[in-house]
């Protein structure tokens, strides 16, 4: 049994979502990466859709601009005023004109639902022939949801009764509709013009369609997920938050199979489109966000967060935050390191301790161990920076650039005072601000002469611990002498 590619798939996005009690509409809330209406896309677009429409209605500029950004080739329709579902599914229909084929109606707060689940519709729409399939799902509290009531002797789908219209025996039944449906186009078309308000919502429900239909001679059939949390709709704070541990918990599963070790997966968080490598480890309480890559047996974690990040193989990264940067094969960052946009660390380089790089190019082997900030610089290969040291890349206007060459020594507590250039192979020592260039092989001294003041503690801080203190190691010296 093979899916059918349908002639289209209308997502319904129109809603305020008064319980989500934000002012970010409701389908824009985000888990693992993606709006709720992005992994309903991303589930839709595997069905490869003739067309591919989304109803928006409540802060419908800030939908559609999400849904440019998201899928450019989706096409949008407005529920002016939110009549109902079938009102939505008509709006829709008048956007894309005559439908011959199938068309799939989906929720776009279903954030769950796998393509794999649409296909399966799909197919078993075609296979029986049906006027409208609806997926269905048996779940342990169906309360809130439409009932799917069967025939008792053919178990054939005679309608869906929404919850506030339904009878207590109806209100009994576990089986529910799912919001989403496989319809043959024109007899949806033809049907939506049928459908009345004469219920408790004065509102038009798609689910009538599946009434008129049957009593027309049409044939109504179901498809049962078989996982029911898949069609779970979300309408709160609390629902999305379990949604967005079912999906971690399912994308988390998908990386272990895949050969990669999660020593915590309960304090592990990930984003749909980070990828791994064979034998990569992450450690607990690591978030893992956007386009990140983790490599062949690379090891992340504990308690890092990085996006849009690669991590080459082998590479080592300990409670570490990284944004846009690329960390080389055999590499070691951390811990406590903090990577900005634009950092780039060569193979087997290392960014210690309380480090903080932006847009910096760092070459193979070279080493900021502790306590240093790097900003806008380049640097070449086996060079070691200094404790302490600082890349000062802003005069107060604009940025600038620091060059330091391969094979540097760079002493702790410098300054480099950008735009300033250090040559291969020079060094430069503890304490020095550099502002001018090192040519190669040199050494930069620029400090002050130190000059010790004899006795000035005794005479201006008299009776201190300090004073009596200096006065004892002072007699010591004597008798030693």
């Amino acid at each position: 049994m093979s899916a059918i590619r349908p002639a289209a798939v209308v997502v319904l996005a129109a809603g305020e979502g008064t319980r989500m009690k934000s002012a970010t509409p409701k389908v824009l809330h985000q888990i693992c990466g993606r709006t709720l209406v992005g992994h309903v896309l991303a589930a839709a677009r595997e069905l490869e859709p003739e067309n591919l429409v989304v109803v928006v209605g409540h802060a419908r500029e800030k939908v559609t601009a999400h849904l440019g950004e998201t899928d450019p080739g989706v096409r949008t329709t407005v529920q002016a005023e939110q009549n109902g579902t079938g009102h939505a599914v008509r709006m829709a229909l008048e956007e894309l004109g005559s439908i011959d084929g199938t068309v799939v109606v989906v929720c776009g707060d279903t954030p769950l639902l796998r393509g794999a689940t649409l296909r399966e519709l799909t197919a078993d729409h075609a296979a029986d022939g049906n006027a409208v399939t609806v997926l269905t799902a048996e779940v342990p509290d169906a309360t809130g949801y439409g009932r799917i009531v069967r025939d008792g002797a053919s178990g054939t789908v005679t309608a869906i009764v929404e919850h506030k219209d339904a009878s207590e025996s109806q209100r009994a039944i576990r089986e529910i509709n799912s919001g989403v449906f496989a319809f043959d186009g024109q007899l949806l078309a033809d049907a939506l013009g049928k459908v009345r308000t004469d219920n408790s919502q004065g509102e038009e429900y798609l689910t009538d369609v599946l009434g008129i239909l049957r009593e027309a001679g049409h044939r109504v059939g179901a498809s049962v997920a078989g996982d029911h949390r898949e069609i779970a709709g979300i309408n709160n704070r609390v629902q999305l938050s379990e949604a967005r541990r079912i999906l971690n918990d399912r994308l988390l599963t998908e990386a272990m199979l895949g050969g990669v070790t999660v020593v915590d997966p309960a304090t592990t968080w990930i984003d749909v489109t980070v990828t791994f490598g064979q034998d990569a480890t992450v450690q607990p309480g690591t978030q893992l966000h956007g386009t990140t890559h983790i490599g062949e047996g690379a090891d992340v974690g504990p308690n890092s967060r990085l996006t849009d990040t690669v991590v080459e193989a082998g590479a080592r990264v300990d409670n570490t935050v990284a944004v846009s940067s690329h960390i080389g094969p055999g590499a070691s960052v951390g811990p406590y390191a903090y990577l900005r946009p634009g950092t780039r660390l060569g193979a087997k380089g290392k960014i210690g301790t309380y480090v903080e790089t932006k847009n910096a190019t760092i070459g193979e082997g070279t080493k900021i161990p502790h306590l240093s900030y790097v900003g806008d610089a380049t640097i070449g290969e086996y060079s070691n920076i200094g404790a302490a040291s600082v890349f000062v890349n802003y005069d107060g206007q604009a940025k600038h650039h620091t060059t330091v060459g391969s094979h540097c020594r760079t002493g702790s507590d410098n300054m480099f005072v950008a735009p300033v250039t250090v040559g291969d192979g020079a060094y430069t020592a503890a304490g020095s601000v550099i502002t001018k260039d090192v040519p190669p092989g040199s050494l930069a001294v620029a400090r002050g002469q130190q000059r010790n003041i004899e006795g000035w503690v005794a005479r201006k801080r008299p009776g201190s611990a300090a004073a009596k203190a200096a006065e004892t190691a002072s007699r010591q010296d004597a008798n030693e002498d």
